[in-house]
């Protein structure tokens, strides 16, 4: 069974220790510009959203990249970027259309989140839960599906 990333930002206190934890387990460092994941302030709202990517099953990133850079890893079913591969031309930040896919300027290449080879720092680092890692089949699409059922979007076209 495949697992995924599930985010709850009800349980976001904004600590950030999803964003160290990523850090230190992809670059040996607690430095927040190299995390994958973000947690974005929404001040007006008074709310705090980590974000990340959501291993599209499209993946226009992966379909992007000229150089077959990014592949899928067959244990976790993340799209994980091959640095050795990878020549940074950046159109896979350009095709991702979340923004999770990020470039960065030491290395030339470009990163995103492979799950850590399913054992993710971020949900073992948060606190609340708001972040898990979860059957792939419990989190958004069919919950998406089920919410759309019940909106009655004939009436409101005939409006």
């Amino acid at each position: 069974m495949q697992k995924s990333l599930h985010i709850d930002a009800s349980k976001c206190t904004g600590c950030l220790q999803c964003e160290m934890a990523c850090s230190y387990e992809n670059y040996g460092v607690f430095n927040l510009a190299k995390s994958r994941i973000k947690v974005f302030n929404f001040e007006h709202e008074g709310r705090k959203v980590p974000y990340t990517c959501t291993q599209c099953a499209e993946a226009w990133c992966m379909n992007a990249c000229p150089v077959d850079a990014i592949a899928i890893n067959a244990a976790t079913g993340a799209k994980v970027v091959n640095e050795a591969v990878c020549v940074g031309c950046k159109v896979c930040t350009i095709a991702c259309p979340f923004g999770t896919v990020n470039y960065v300027a030491d290395t030339g290449k470009v990163q995103k989140c492979d799950l850590c080879d399913g054992h993710p720092a971020c949900a073992e680092a948060c606190p609340t839960a708001a972040i898990t890692f979860v059957d792939s089949d419990w989190t958004g699409l069919d919950k998406m599906r089920a919410w759309a059922g019940k909106t009655d979007t004939a009436a409101r076209a005939s409006a």
